[in-house]
């Protein structure tokens, strides 16, 4: 039956610490990405945005535009009608019949008034959506303008990253699997907490390098033992002393 081999708790540390050392390089790059990546997305979805608001925009102007179109033929037909029931006035053979077509007529008459107006009120609606429109497209191509920077400063970051990032992140998978699962699971905990990604951290001018609470004579004597796996008693990190982290190099 093979046998497990089993890891110094210097080793555990000089794993642990190698590791965190791969990260924070990892880490660096995307501080040098900053927030491109998101400002790119939120850019992105933006201008999607403005593009379903435009196309909107468009289709309502379109059927404003038909529904001038129909009222226009309307005003034709009823000024077609009109002619049609002035000719028959000349041949009426009684006032009653007379009378029954200038009704006919002053209906017509009423019929063009209202689509004339409706066909200006449409028109101020195709100015107002217009305005719109044209807004829009202002603020797409602003937006626009905007992201290619954007991805071109993100581009131009990826492109000296890029390989560099991979080399890391290989390493750093590569490292996980050297690290104990009590003590990488313990590892990922802590460094998720923070927001500079430290989990391991060494002792500096007598203090934790991660909170800079002072750390006693005696616990930095323990630390630099390394007979036993130390955290900070004030933000939980994990200590190793000055002379591992030199010696643990990526």
């Amino acid at each position: 039956m093979a046998t497990v081999k089993e890891y110094s708790v210097e080793e555990k540390l000089a794993s642990v610490l190698r590791l965190q050392k791969m990260d924070s390089r990892l880490d660096e790059i995307q501080v040098l990405k900053g927030e491109l990546p998101m400002e790119v997305k939120d850019l992105e979805d933006e201008i999607e945005g403005l593009n379903t608001r435009l196309s909107h925009v468009e289709d309502e102007i379109r059927g404003i535009q038909d529904f001038i179109a129909n009222k226009k033929s309307a005003i034709k037909e009823s000024e077609a009608l009109m002619k049609k029931y002035e000719k028959q006035q000349d041949n009426v053979k009684n006032n009653r019949e007379f009378e029954a077509i200038t009704k006919e007529i002053e209906m017509q008459s009423l019929e063009i008034k209202l689509a004339e107006k409706h066909i200006k009120d449409a028109n101020e609606e195709v100015k107002d959506k217009s305005r719109n429109l044209e807004s829009a497209k202002k603020a797409i191509a602003d937006k626009e303008s905007n992201l290619k920077h954007k991805k071109g400063e993100l581009e131009k970051i990826i492109g000296e990253t890029e390989k560099e990032e991979r080399g890391f992140r290989k390493q750093s998978d590569e490292a996980r699997t050297k690290v104990e699962a009590r003590l990488l699971a313990a590892y990922e905990k802590i460094r998720s907490n923070y927001r500079n990604g430290l989990a391991v951290v060494t002792i500096s001018r007598d203090s934790c390098g991660g909170c800079f609470n002072a750390i006693p004579p005696q616990r930095q004597a323990e630390i630099r033992q390394r007979k036993k796996i130390i955290v900070c008693e004030h933000c939980g990190r994990i200590l190793v002393d000055n002379d591992l982290e030199a010696t643990v190099t990526i």
